[in-house]
């Protein structure tokens, strides 16, 4: 029987290595036998022996989903060789002070699904809770919360498509741009008029991003946060609506700008609707290089 398999890409500790893995047409493991794990036989080490385990539980034409941080996904592939025995040591991380022996060198060679996911290697999926996977501590570990049939319906979902840098640091760049673009976010938005309501320090020492009016003159809290949004992240922007109501005697619109994924999950968005209502706003980061001359 087929089996669908979890591999966590260690993109914290080794940054890049999804598109090195893209690349390659491979996944990776470490714990090289060059540091006393053995393939076969078993170690003080509860973590090699369960990979291990499912290294040597693999099979050719099974399925292997690449797993990233914060519930996201890379792309689907099918098994097409093993490459992890101990004399079969390829690392992707090179040999350096810190690696005497490289890393992530025991391969899973796999034929990558091109036609499931976003055709740009730049864009992850993000799972939505209802698909999300049951075990995601471990290395490895094989898939029965969900099928490759629904894995592949919600890859396919272009509202489930996000930025891979979907943790490169740009909420405070965001927050200026529509400080500073504001009809960008919605047409005859303009930055609030009085500066010190504008810069306002609300009596419990927060602050929202940003302050706008919009083309009724009515006060817009903006908030902006990088992932998708949470029934938390809409009680802190309604708690800067309530102390903005207390303090200067209007009712506020509150707007949650966000980079994760276009679709929401279906408790937030009936949260979101509560009153006083939050409109939610998904945004794309693009950013274009070009040569100096």
């Amino acid at each position: 029987m087929t089996k669908l398999w979890r591999v966590n890409c260690q993109e914290k500790e080794f940054p890049g290595m999804w598109q090195r893995w893209y690349k390659n047409q491979c996944v990776a493991v470490g714990w090289s036998a060059y540091r006393g794990f053995k393939l076969d036989e078993k170690s003080k080490n509860k973590g090699w022996n369960v990979a291990r385990k499912a290294l040597k539980a693999m099979e050719r034409g099974d399925y292997i989903i690449v797993s990233l941080r914060g519930h996201r996904v890379g792309r689907l592939g099918r098994i097409t060789n093993k490459l992890i025995g101990d004399d079969e040591w390829n690392p992707l991380v090179p040999a350096s002070k810190s690696y005497a022996h490289g890393e992530m060198g025991r391969r899973i060679e796999v034929r990558w699904d091109l036609t499931t996911g976003p055709g740009n290697q730049d864009l992850v999926v993000q799972l939505p809770v209802n698909t999300r996977f049951s075990t995601v501590r471990k290395t490895i570990s094989e898939i029965h919360s969900t099928s490759i049939e629904v894995l592949k319906s919600t890859m396919n979902d272009s509202a489930n498509w996000v930025s891979l840098l979907g943790n490169f640091s740009y909420e405070k760049a965001l927050s200026n741009y529509i400080a500073n673009y504001p009809n960008h976010l919605e047409d005859g938005f303009l930055p609030h008029p009085d500066k010190k309501v504008r810069e306002k320090l609300f009596k419990d020492r927060t602050r929202a991003d940003v302050l706008l009016v919009d083309k009724e003159n009515k006060t817009v809290i903006v908030e902006c946060k990088q992932h998708s949004p949470t029934i938390t992240d809409i009680t802190q922007l309604r708690h800067y609506m309530k102390l903005f109501f207390e303090e200067e005697g209007e009712k506020p619109r509150g707007i949650l700008v966000h980079g994760g994924a276009q679709k929401l999950a279906s408790e937030v968005i009936a949260y979101a609707g509560k009153e006083p209502s939050v409109e939610i706003i998904n945004y794309v980061l693009d950013v274009q290089f070009r040569s100096s001359k």
